[in-house]
């Protein structure tokens, strides 16, 4: 299958560059967290405050393996977290090629300081709880990544013809 997965931390610009990559390259495209909340008829932010973030990553992994039942090739954004599960990195290596979008910490910070709906944000220093998460976070969306596209100071027309050269040099390998 050659679905185009996105990850990378909130706020890098999965949602838009997906959308905007998803006409690019004439493929529907999937949100996992906007499935999550259809299926649960919820947001994810009361989610984690009714059920819990362990909860919420079992409806991340259930709904991953939900796409490999698709027949069309998609463009699929994941939540920010759901490749911290080793077994969520192997399902979306299998489920196609996967693009760690990599922003700085200041970037999203900019980003994301006015967005109330982000539960891991909401804290006395957001700021640093970015750094520190990053920090945790990008040794893993590296490992489970095909390619990394640094998205700092870039039009999502550059983002995403850099994506489409990655994606077209594996399809064509």
């Amino acid at each position: 299958m050659s679905n185009i997965i996105l990850i990378g931390y909130m706020g890098c610009g999965k949602s838009t560059i997906g959308k905007k990559l998803s006409y690019a390259v004439r493929k529907p495209y999937v949100d996992t967290d906007k499935l999550i909340e259809t299926k649960e008829k919820k947001t994810i932010s009361t989610i984690f405050s009714e059920q819990g973030e362990e909860a919420f990553r079992e409806m991340e992994t259930a709904c991953i393996k939900s796409l490999f039942a698709q027949k069309q090739e998609h463009v699929i954004a994941v939540g920010g977290g759901l490749p911290l599960r080793s077994q969520n990195r192997a399902l979306l290596k299998k489920l196609g090629t996967v693009i760690y979008l990599r922003a700085k910490p200041e970037t999203i910070y900019e980003r994301l300081k006015t967005d109330t709906t982000r539960p891991l944000l909401q804290c006395a220093d957001p700021k640093e709880k970015i750094s520190q998460m990053l920090l945790q976070r990008a040794p893993v969306y590296e490992e489970a990544a095909a390619y990394v596209v640094d998205v700092d100071n870039k039009s999502f027309e550059q983002i995403i013809k850099e994506i489409k050269e990655k994606t077209d040099e594996t399809i064509s390998h």
